[in-house]
Parts: structure tokens; sequence; C-alpha cells
């Protein structure tokens, strides 16, 4: 409803002071006196409930109240609903003015530790990428490196586990990770103070992997393995995270983005606009398994891949891909919902890849924990369906094309979403590293300085 217009004054209608005036003409000065009193009053009250009335009026309505026409509590709004709420469930970071007063030092490891693994290039450019990303974010963070070990707030450890490619399947190996990161902590245990102080509370590592700090692909046997003993008092950026108790992530951790290259971005979007004709209504391009059951018997993404590629495959609604392109960017930019199922792990690099390419992510991943809430409001530029409901997803997303999908649209396309979710090696305020340097920043009673200030 929009506010009422307040009407110009006229001859017939000159405003109700006007005729205050007129009609207490003559009068004693003492009453005149009293009516000026009256009249501002009256000229307030008048003022304060139109102003009450605007804001009222004119509040914004949350996406999760939008109107969804058909039956009274649909599919759809009930998935857009409760998207909303497990988002405004979210942590209230201090996002302070500036952080020029966090200062984190980098260990200067030998090269055998990370250097040397970038000779080959897939090293920087993979999904697992993140743990080289924020490395060299942090080289060039200026304002936040020290050089000054004794003023750092923070320790980098920058060791790089995910660029030992199997030259069997072409996929990171990470069986030597506990082993290369035992490796470093000893060296810098014996060549610094600063672990031993602090017993590594205050030393960040990276794990961007499936299941995180446990460094398996597998679930039961990342559960088995556990985090090593050796990082459980440290801080660890890793890409996996869920809202329930699990063992890979019984550690102190900021959950960050899986890594995608920001050139290939620019460059998708050079040829194809965010905002152009988008005529793929619903896209999903990956390993869709006919039959889930692997060697070992485990079940490809608890069978929801191959459930969307039975029951869609024929449905001129979806673009369903079996096989790698390298193009298929492309086609992100050109589809209106693009499917996040869950693969091994419940996150995908396919979440951050939508939104940067403008398509809304469905996501399929129960229980799924998504990066730095505080920032991006997952609630209003995504979907969230059930596994259990895979098979109602075409009823879903025909109901949210025709009553929210603008709206979702309009708070996607917003910049600083898609900032947030990007690593860039110079670091840009409101990127994905600084978003960590927040999450830090939060931290600061792990640090060891502080703790000594502060006492």
């Amino acid at each position: 409803m929009m506010a009422p217009e307040l009407q110009k004054p006229t001859k017939k209608n000159r405003g109700f002071y006007v005729k205050m005036r007129i009609l207490h003409r003559g009068r004693q000065p003492e009453k005149s006196l009293f009516f000026k009193y009256y009249q501002w009053i009256l000229w307030f009250s008048f003022t304060l409930y139109f102003l009450t009335s605007f804001f009222i009026t004119n509040k914004p309505i949350p996406l999760s109240k939008t109107h969804v026409f058909g039956s009274r509590f649909s599919l759809a709004s009930r998935v857009l609903f409760e998207s909303v709420n497990k988002t405004s469930q979210q942590s209230n970071l201090k996002n302070p003015a500036t952080l020029k007063d966090l200062k984190i030092y980098i260990y200067e490891l030998p090269s055998e530790y990370n250097e040397n693994w970038l000779s080959n290039k897939r090293c920087s450019n993979h999904l697992f990428a993140s743990e080289v990303a924020i490395h060299r974010a942090l080289l060039n963070a200026h304002d936040f490196r020290t050089f000054d070990p004794d003023e750092a707030d923070f320790f980098f450890v920058p060791v790089y586990v995910s660029c030992n490619f199997s030259i069997v399947n072409g996929f990171p190996d990470i069986g030597h990770a506990r082993s290369i990161l035992s490796s470093a902590i000893q060296h810098i245990s014996s060549d610094y103070p600063f672990w031993n102080r602090s017993h590594g509370s205050d030393h960040i590592f990276v794990a961007s992997h499936d299941y995180g700090a446990c460094f398996h692909a597998m679930e039961d046997r990342a559960i088995d393995n556990g985090i090593p003993g050796f990082l459980k008092k440290s801080i660890i950026l890793q890409t996996f995270g869920v809202n329930y108790k699990h063992a890979c992530q019984d550690v102190d951790n900021v959950l960050i983005p899986p890594y995608i290259s920001p050139e290939s971005i620019e460059k998708t979007l050079e040829k194809a606009p965010l905002t152009g004709n988008r005529d793929i209504m619903v896209f999903f391009r990956g390993k869709m398994e006919v039959h889930p059951k692997n060697v070992s018997g485990k079940f490809y993404s608890k069978r929801v891949r191959t459930e969307i590629w039975r029951r869609y495959k024929g449905d001129k609604r979806f673009s369903l891909q079996r096989h790698r392109f390298t193009g298929y960017q492309a086609e992100i930019v050109r589809s209106v919902f693009c499917l996040c199922p869950l693969g091994w792990a419940p996150w995908s690099p396919r979440l951050v890849e939508s939104v940067a390419l403008g398509c809304v992510p469905v996501i399929i991943a129960d229980g799924i924990r998504l990066p730095f809430p505080s920032v991006v409001n997952w609630g209003e530029i995504s979907l969230t369906v059930a596994e259990r409901d895979v098979g109602k997803l075409g009823h879903i997303l025909e109901r949210v094309a025709a009553t929210n999908l603008s709206a979702i649209q309009k708070n996607l396309w917003d910049p600083t979403v898609k900032r947030a979710l990007m690593f860039n090696d110079h670091m840009q305020e409101g990127d994905a590293t600084w978003q960590v340097l927040i999450s830090l920043y939060n931290k600061l009673d792990r640090s060891y300085r502080r703790a000594r200030v502060w006492s």
C-alpha cells in the first residue's frame, strides 16, 4: 500500500494553521499565545502521523513472506521459507571498520611444502586451490602481513596438500597430507618458539578437501581417521561444514568457499553478461551414475544424482549433461536454475560458480553449512531442496519461476555477493580472503600476543 500523499494547499484548502488564525483574529493576546502553542502541537502530531504511516506502509516484504499463488503453503514457498529461516540463525560477527590492527605472520617454509607443487599449473586452479589462493593473498596483503613474529596475532602455515594429482584418475591424492603437515609443524616448532608457546592455538592451516582436516574423500573413512591430534588446537580454514555434530569439524574452523578462478568468471561474463538471456531453465553438468554404487559398495551422492538423471533426463525443462566440457561456464550463465547436489561431500564448486554467473543455486545437500552467512544471505539468493524431495524438483522450480524468481535474481546479482565468494591474488575489500580476516578478527582471544596485552 502506498503512503498517503499530502495535497498541495489551495485557496479552498489552505491547511489547518491558516483557518485557525482567521477564526481567532481579534482575541486577547494571552489566548493568541495559547493557540499558537496549540497549533504547533497539532502540526507536530500530523507530521509524526504521516511519517510513521509512510515507514510502516513501505516496509520491505521479506522473501519468506512473498505471496505464492495456488496451494495454501506450496512446496516452493516452503523451500524458500525454510532456507531464509536457516540463514537467519547465523552468528553475528564483528565487522570492524578497519582490520589494519590485525597482523599475520607467514612462515617461510622450504619450497617442498608449497612452491615446488606449483610446477603443475592445476595446483593453483582446481577446486581445492584455496590453499594456494589464500597464501598468495596474504603475501600481498601488506596492511595485514607482518615480518616481525613478535607483533603477530596469528601464524599462517602455508602447506599445499592438494596438488599431488593421481596419475591414474587425475584427482588430488591427499594420502600424504598428514605426514607433510606433521613434518611442517616439526620444522616450525624446532626453528621458532611460537608453536610451542601456544600449542598451535594461534596457528592457521587450510584444509580445502572433501571432509576438511580429516583428509579423506570417503566420509566413513574420514570420520574413522578424525582430525590429526597435532591440528586439534589450531584454526582450520576448510570447505567442509554441516549444521550438526561431525568429527571432521571438531576443531575451531572458518568455513570457506571452494576455489573458482576469478579470471575464468570474468572471461565468461565478457561474452555473456549477468543479466543477459537465459534460455536454459534448469542446468546440471557432472557425474550422474546410472548405477551409483561404486566398487567399494558405497552409493555416490546418496543416490541423489542418479535420481535426478532417472526422473528428468527426458524433461525439456532440464539440461542434464553427464560428460565433462571445458566451456560449461557458458552454459551456467545461460541458465535460470543450477543444481548443486552433493557428491561424496555436501559442498560443491558449482555453488560458487552459480552465484558468480547469476544462476540461482538449487542446493540439494541435507544439513550443509554455507560460507560467510553474515554477508551472503543464502536464503535470499538460493533455494534449498531436501534430498528426499528430488522427485518434486520440477514442480518446485516451476512454482518459484512463477512467483519469487525476480526477487531472488535481484538479490543474487548484487556484486557484493559474488565478491564475498571469490579469492583474488591481491585481496579486495569484501572478497573471500577479506571475509576470512574478519572471521579471524573475531577469534583474537586465541592470539597469544593479545592475551598477554589484555592480561
